[in-house]
């Protein structure tokens, strides 16, 4: 636990945004399991992967805590399942489904997604700054 007393706000507040988007697709998962069967063959169950990579995004974030740039990979995979899933169209129509539990989990998991990407990125720019000026004497 000590690892988190080191990190700034804004990577805790990134960390929180990760959280939020496992969160939302729990709640999508909990609103139509059958959604997620392409998933049943991997893990012998309807889950969605997302999951695994947003929950393996945060260890990355987590074991590179001491590089200014350990954020990246909670901006990476909000882009990867947020833009990139509203680009090629998989995004949208959960926005608009008949389900109000694929709303609200598509609703909490974008927003959620949307804030750790804009806290790593605040991160970074801030990481950087401390990293690049000098020593107090």
């Amino acid at each position: 636990m000590s690892r988190f007393r080191t990190l700034s706000r804004s990577s805790l507040v990134s960390f929180a945004g990760l959280l939020g988007g496992i969160a939302g697709l729990l709640v999508q998962w909990a609103a139509d399991p059958a959604r997620f069967s392409a998933a049943q063959q991997s893990f012998g169950i309807p889950f969605p992967p997302g999951i695994l990579f947003i929950a393996g995004a945060g260890l990355l974030m987590l074991a590179t805590s001491r590089w200014w740039w350990h954020p990246i990979f909670a901006v990476v995979i909000a882009f990867w399942i947020a833009g990139v899933g509203t680009l090629a169209g998989q995004l949208t129509p959960n926005l608009v489904s008949p389900n109000v539990g694929i709303v609200a989990g598509t609703a909490v998991m974008a927003a959620a997604l949307l804030l750790a990407a804009v806290a790593g990125v605040v991160s970074m720019v801030s990481g950087r700054r401390r990293s690049a000026s000098p020593a107090p004497r």
